[in-house]
């Protein structure tokens, strides 16, 4: 049988849920992250593709229907959202997207497998690699393939994304907090 665990190549994080579950749509607390993932990257995407039928040939093995329509959640970058038809951001071009989540916490490293247990190392814009697993769905009406999330490994820093984050540089601005500089409210 063909694995549906996969590990990726190098990706943008964004969206970075890691740390602490949010509640969904229906309120079920989950982690999550969007992969960016470069059009470039190939050898991750046949990857991807190869545990995708693993996770259907999973499915019809266990004696289920496959749906005839299958939703997904990779998506290009370079289009539109699928639930709101708004284009994605910039960050977003040239790169696939896929948004993966889990019940259960990651597992959160550095690339020396060391785990990373202060939040702002992981943030929207880092790169690095996940470990994700394909599975079928069925619920309630929806059908498709997606992917849980199952491990995050951070292999560098890059330019935040939203919000940004401060940084100890971001602090040395001449500021002179003596009794003798001028009152700025006087």
């Amino acid at each position: 049988m063909a694995k549906t665990q996969i590990t990726t190549g190098r990706v943008r994080f964004s969206y970075v849920n890691a740390f602490h579950p949010r509640a969904d749509q229906n309120g079920v607390e989950k982690y999550s992250v969007m992969l960016l993932i470069p059009k470039s990257d190939t050898a991750t995407l046949a990857k991807m593709k190869a545990a995708a039928q693993a996770a259907k040939d999973t499915w019809v093995e266990k004696g289920k229907k496959l749906p005839a329509q299958l939703k997904t959640t990779l998506h290009d970058g370079d289009g539109v959202t699928p639930n709101g038809g708004e284009p994605y951001g910039p960050e977003c071009a040239g790169h696939y997207v896929m948004n993966v989540s889990s019940t259960r916490k990651p597992a959160i490293v550095y690339a020396d497998k060391t785990p990373i247990t202060e939040e702002s190392e992981l943030y929207s814009g880092c790169y690095g690699r996940a470990i994700i697993n394909f599975y079928v769905y069925d619920s309630q009406g929806n059908r498709g393939v997606s992917a849980g999330l199952m491990g995050i490994m951070k292999l560098s820093d890059g330019e935040p994304l939203g919000g940004g984050i401060v940084r100890d540089e971001d602090w040395d601005d001449g500021f002179d907090d003596s009794a003798d500089a001028d009152d700025l409210l006087g």
